[in-house]
């Protein structure tokens, strides 16, 4: 699901000439806040539903380089949710589809006032369940991934 397009701001370039690491985490940041508008917990949404959605844990992996004014396309799909959590991989991707980052991550519903994980309002529900899942047989590579260094024995 393409949730975001965005170029690469100047001032997101590093002394390498290219996008920094920080700003990939930005992108994929605002790729979240646009899964909760498709999902209608924007600004006003929160405020109506007394919920928002907090990020849990990310793993971010670099493919390529982004330069100065590249277009980026972030797309999500779901790998899992349950009534409160939802397990999303973004992709960004350039003009020309290459992959350029990825982003897993576990976002948990939270009631606003309680400040405590909560089911998704039925609306909620019913929009996430129209996102892009994943098939049964079609797990990312790049998702479920831990880092180390590989074993030498």
């Amino acid at each position: 699901m393409a949730l975001l397009e965005t170029c690469v701001a100047p001032e997101w370039v590093d002394y390498n000439g290219h996008m920094n690491d920080a700003e990939y985490a930005r992108v994929f940041s605002q790729g979240v806040e646009a899964l909760m508008t498709a999902i209608g917990l924007d600004e006003a949404g929160c405020r109506q539903h007394g919920y928002t959605i907090y990020t849990l844990e990310t793993h971010l992996c670099y493919r390529r380089e982004a330069h100065e004014g590249q277009p980026l396309n972030v797309e999500a799909t779901v790998l899992d949710r349950d009534a409160k959590r939802l397990h999303v991989f973004f992709e960004m991707r350039d003009a020309e589809r290459n992959l350029l980052a990825t982003s897993e991550q576990m976002l948990m519903g939270i009631d606003s006032e309680a400040g405590r994980p909560a089911p998704f309002p039925a609306s909620v529900e019913a929009a996430i369940s129209t996102l892009p899942s994943l098939a049964a047989d079609a797990w990312p590579p790049l998702a479920g991934r831990r880092i180390g260094l590989p074993n030498r024995r």
